[in-house]
């Protein structure tokens, strides 16, 4: 029997590869998936009803902030306020949830980023999650801003950023494949004029653009979520993969990173 024909698993969100175009690998109970391999064939995912959280593994009857059960979401250093709102992380100081945690996460480099998609927007991301993170928001093409020593930094220079950009991505717009026409090495330079002086130290001066390909055949004229937790099953011919999302052909889209730990199978 072919180990792709009938598997199940706690979602996690794909693993991508920068490629000419990107590449994403669902991987249950430890099996890799190739998806972009599913592309222009049906498949079917059904949800089991077990959802399991995603830090300590124990079963939730619902998820928080992406996958975590209640008491998870309070405390694991994975769900810290700084996660959303890095201007409030004070790992810096030696205040965490966890500190070897924060060590490794807060206390490296961090990029600030511009990746144009419906509009450009700013980000951060650890410096070894590039270009994991721009594939997973559906970027276009994506430029680092600033390069930074700690995650508390970063959250300085995206909040003196978001005075003029957005910090979100308006997934609906990305997935009909709405793209902003600007030039991002340009707004790269008038975005540094805007910092003061302490913050525009950290402007990388590398102003190579990634550009970013997605294994689409068809895009949705209108977007039409569905999720698990409406309908146990979703089944459907992928029309393409963008973002986190699985697209069907008839303008539904799935958002695995939404049902992270969320048990289902895949036929």
């Amino acid at each position: 029997m072919n180990s792709e024909t009938h598997l199940s698993g706690n979602l996690r969100k794909m693993q991508t590869r920068l490629e000419d175009v990107a590449h994403y690998t669902l991987v249950l109970d430890d099996v890799p998936i190739d998806m972009n391999a599913k592309i222009g064939k049906t498949i079917k995912l059904s949800f089991d009803g077990t959802i399991n959280c995603i830090a300590c593994g124990r079963t939730t009857k619902k998820s928080f902030g992406g996958g975590f059960c209640f008491p998870c979401f309070r405390d694991a250093p994975e769900a810290s306020e700084c996660i959303i709102r890095p201007e409030l992380c004070r790992a810096h100081e030696g205040e965490a949830r966890d500190m070897a945690w924060a060590e490794t996460h807060c206390l490296v480099e961090q990029i600030v980023y511009l990746a144009r998609s419906s509009a450009i927007k700013v980000g951060i991301t650890r410096a070894s999650q590039m270009p994991t993170r721009w594939i997973d928001q559906g970027a276009s093409d994506a430029i680092v801003f600033a390069r930074v020593p700690n995650r508390y930094t970063a959250g300085l220079v995206e909040v003196a950023l978001k005075e003029h950009l957005t910090d979100r991505t308006n997934w609906q717009r990305m997935l009909k494949n709405e793209v902003i026409d600007a030039d991002l090495v340009a707004t790269k330079a008038s975005m540094t004029d805007t910092l003061d002086a302490d913050l525009r130290q950290f402007v990388d001066t590398d102003d190579t653009v990634c550009s970013i390909n997605y294994p689409v055949d068809q895009y949705p004229e209108k977007v039409k979520s569905v999720g698990f937790d409406k309908q146990a099953e979703i089944e459907g011919c992928l029309a393409g993969i963008k973002g986190q999302y699985l697209i069907f052909d008839d303008n539904r889209v799935l958002n695995i990173r939404k049902h992270n730990g969320y048990r289902v199978a895949i036929s």
